[in-house]
């Protein structure tokens, strides 16, 4: 399957590169051109056992690969995953500026249908507020292009996070249309596999 994960940070490139590791093409975007020219020179801007070893595999592989160039991100996966920074607004509440951003930015771009994923940590209700802003940038464009907005919350530990995407104890999926949990199914059925196993 063709996956983007927007944002490399903590969430971003663990789950990139497990999504790699098990056999998916994923481009990662990144705004910051500093993380990015790291990724592509071996390097990792976070740090994380396992992680390293993980990410040299996938881009030896030809599976994992970064860029900065937000259009060719959009019309690289079918899902997109948006896993950038939520952090704690003035009030305390999680600021969506980042999420929201990401969204305009896949409506803006999209071709053809999308899934769009919420990886972040966010509140109850930011599904709906991703949608608008999709949305949004699609009236602008006058286009009707089809989409769905999942919630896919991630549950990893700092220092076990590459074995806690690779064996989950859970995997939760929150989808109104069939296409969607169809796709999502199919993308964590290998994950699945692997608990069972262990």
């Amino acid at each position: 399957m063709k996956i983007t994960v927007v944002g490399t940070g903590y969430v971003g490139l663990v789950s990139g590169a497990c999504l790699a590791e098990m056999g998916n093409d994923v481009l990662c975007l990144d705004l910051d051109p500093e993380k990015i020219r790291i990724l592509k020179e071996g390097g990792i801007p976070i740090h994380e056992p396992g992680l390293g070893q993980v990410v040299a595999r996938n881009v030896a592989g030809g599976r994992l690969h970064f860029t900065t160039d937000v259009q060719e991100a959009v019309q690289f996966g079918t899902i997109q995953f948006i896993a950038v920074g939520t952090p704690p607004d003035e009030d305390g509440s999680a600021d969506l500026k980042y999420v929201l951003s990401a969204a305009r930015a896949i409506g803006r771009h999209m071709t053809d249908y999308k899934v769009i994923v919420d990886k972040s940590t966010v509140p109850v209700g930011t599904a709906d507020k991703v949608k608008t802003a999709v949305q949004a940038e699609l009236d602008a464009r006058g286009a009707a292009i089809p989409y769905s907005v999942v919630s896919n919350p991630e549950f990893l530990k700092e220092g076990a996070a590459v074995d806690d995407f690779m064996r989950p104890d859970r995997i939760v999926v929150g989808a109104e249309d069939d296409q969607a949990i169809f796709l999502m199914k199919a993308l964590y059925a290998p994950f699945q596999r692997n608990h069972e196993n262990s």
